[in-house]
């Protein structure tokens, strides 16, 4: 469990460091994409779009 807690805090870590990275514009667009993809019922499309990025 502590080994998952680590990886969620460096995921955090990361993450904030890319948000502060971004501009205003940049990061409003990216919340909005996400904001989209979070309100959908398709898990498939979730999962797709997550695998884009990861690529």
């Amino acid at each position: 469990m502590n080994n998952n807690m680590n990886n969620k805090n460096m995921d955090m870590a990361t993450l904030m460091n890319l948000l502060a990275k971004m501009d205003k514009n940049e990061l409003e667009k990216n919340l909005n994409k996400v904001s989209q993809i979070l309100k959908s019922n398709d898990a498939n499309t979730i999962i797709d779009e997550i695998k884009k990025k990861n690529k």
